[in-house]
């Protein structure tokens, strides 16, 4: 027997509903699904996983991926909104190459760093690391295989002095990084092998002082402080078209976030960052716990403002190559420098 007309109506609007209902719910996030992890967040959970985890970046898509060598761990990772990936190796074992290479490879031209996203410890050697020094290196890191990668860098590891905006004391120019206030007391801080240099620090070659050094640290790490004598100054950072962007916060970028860098001799700059905690060898003394970039820099970058919208991360420290080929640059982290000196970022 045929439906008549009527029937046909309700079967259609019963499937109509049906359909609906269903799409909704396949749409629908799942109640148990956790919000997607901060950069932060998820760096900070790689440290609390210890051995299991040997740190965490960013993807290609801008989510927050962190690495694992078990199951448990990928549960709290998942739960904590961010994705895991399966490693062959937790930080205890790639800390035993770092620990290889500070023992038997502290070469200047030389640095390293655990990528996580390949897995391995990386080596750079630059155009000077070659023969003796160069089988040096190969011989610290032989033992541990797939663990450990060299990988020539262009140019020579060196502090980027020669002098955000320029800074200079006796015959040096650096770049100044960032503006900062303990209280009512205004500073700002720029690159510990600037500061090591000079006291007084003036805005113009040969120009009256606008501030004295406070603190410096460098070598083990790079950065140095300057109190104003002319008072409070902006809290922002010059782009070099003409117009400034306000910084209001700091912290660590994660690896394979998009950064830019401001300094005197090659105004704005861009890339990403490639590592955390990197391990620097220059000619005057070793720093560590460096973040390592694609961004370029020159002579007289030194000291210049590492930043991603208004959050400032880094003080340029030194690196290889330039502004013309490429090259890579590291940059001493702006959170332990505010740490260091009791400062905030306004």
């Amino acid at each position: 027997m045929r439906p008549t007309r009527s029937q046909l109506r309700s079967i259609a609007l019963t499937f109509l509903a049906g359909t609906l209902v269903a799409g909704s719910l396949a749409g629908a996030p799942s109640a148990s699904a956790a919000p997607a992890a901060s950069p932060e967040a998820a760096m900070s959970l790689a440290d609390t996983l210890g051995a299991t985890s040997a740190g965490a970046y960013q993807d290609e898509n801008g989510k927050m991926v962190v690495t694992v060598t078990d199951e448990a761990s990928a549960r709290k990772v998942r739960a904590a909104g961010a994705t895991p990936k399966l490693v062959a190796r937790g930080l205890d074992k790639l800390n035993q190459v770092t620990a290889a290479l500070e023992k038997s490879a502290k070469i200047p031209g030389t640095a390293w760093y655990v990528d996580p996203v390949s897995n391995q410890v990386v080596v750079d050697v630059d155009s000077t690391i070659t023969g003796a020094k160069l089988d040096r290196v190969k011989s610290a890191v032989a033992a541990f295989g797939g663990a450990v990668r060299i990988q020539p860098t262009p140019g020579t590891l060196s502090t980027t002095i020669s002098g955000g905006n320029a800074i200079y004391t006796g015959g040096g120019r650096c770049s100044l990084g960032f503006n900062v206030r303990s209280g009512s007391t205004y500073y700002f801080l720029t690159a510990g092998h600037c500061t090591n240099i000079g006291s007084s620090w003036s805005a113009s070659s040969g120009g009256s002082s606008i501030g004295t050094r406070a603190g410096s640290s460098f070598p083990g790490n790079d950065y140095g402080i300057v109190r104003y004598s002319i008072g409070q100054q902006p809290g922002d950072v010059y782009l070099y078209n003409g117009t400034y962007r306000d910084i209001t916060g700091a912290s660590t970028p994660a690896v394979n976030a998009t950064v830019q860098r401001s300094g005197s001799t090659t105004g704005l700059r861009s890339g990403r960052v490639t590592a955390l905690n990197a391990t620097v060898n220059y000619a005057e003394g070793s720093v560590s716990g460096l973040i390592r970039t694609t961004v370029c820099a020159e002579p007289g970058d030194s000291g210049g403002s590492l930043f991603s919208g208004n959050t400032a991360h880094g003080l340029t420290s030194g690196g290889s190559g330039n502004c013309s080929s490429g090259g890579v640059t590291y940059f001493q982290p702006v959170v332990e420098a505010l740490n260091a000196y009791g400062v905030s970022i306004y």
